[in-house]
């Protein structure tokens, strides 16, 4: 099931995600993939394309509970390769079923989240880090803004993602701040000399004020409220 809240009627739709099924290690397993095209630079803490740069695809892709490969990154340059997605891009991973993804827009911007709630819990945790990545399960964010942002304003989208993700599943009727394995991707179009490049996305500037309503929409609907 997708939710989606209805676009401006001014705003262009972005996000036009393609699912796509495969058969591995006996599951049916399910991703959406997003062709941006050329023109877009994106920020990510994604395992493959992470980072800032110019990026034309994102992959968010569905993978077993019980996942074991030591070389996603890999894995999902060939996935995105299979598909047909050609050049850098941006691949994210989770166990959870990525058909139900919750999808938003707000002035323009457009967000949809995918979110696996089985672990979940606190940021601030006396509990001790580990230097190996946890097992996805795992809350991905991918948003995407019709307009230029400078590197700083990327990274003060991403906060602000992060911070309506948290409000979302608070609202939700969830006790924490999200899962151990949580991921975000910001799109925005790359600077032109003739465009203007906003210097903030934080939750009170013109874009950062919608990317925050757009991602709280997205990532409410896909958490199923806790019963």
């Amino acid at each position: 099931m997708t939710a989606v809240i209805p676009p401006s009627r001014t705003a262009p739709e972005l996000l036009r995600v393609r699912r796509l099924a495969r058969d591995e290690d006996g599951e049916r397993l399910t991703s959406l993939l997003w062709r941006a095209g050329p023109g877009w630079r994106m920020i990510s803490s994604s395992v493959l394309g992470g980072g800032i740069g110019e990026r034309a695809w994102v992959l968010n892709a569905q993978v077993s509970h019980g996942y074991r490969r030591t070389d996603p990154e890999r894995h999902l340059a060939d996935l995105a390769r299979a598909a047909g997605a050609h050049g850098p891009g941006v691949g994210l991973m989770t166990a959870a079923d990525v058909r139900a993804y919750g999808r938003a827009h707000d002035g323009g911007v457009a967000a949809i989240a995918t979110t696996g709630l089985g672990v979940r819990g606190w940021a601030a945790s006396p509990e001790p880090g580990t230097p190996t990545p946890a097992r996805p399960g795992t809350i991905n964010i991918v948003v995407a803004v019709p307009a230029a942002l400078t590197d700083a304003a990327l990274v003060n989208a991403v906060a602000t993602a992060t911070e309506a993700k948290v409000q979302a599943l608070i609202d939700a009727g969830y006790d924490c701040s999200g899962t151990p394995t949580d991921a975000v991707c910001v799109a925005a179009h790359s600077p032109r000399p003739d465009v203007e490049c906003h210097a903030f996305a934080g939750p009170r500037s013109l874009w950062g004020a919608r990317l925050a309503r757009a991602v709280h929409h997205a990532v409410r609907a896909a958490a199923h409220p806790v019963t």
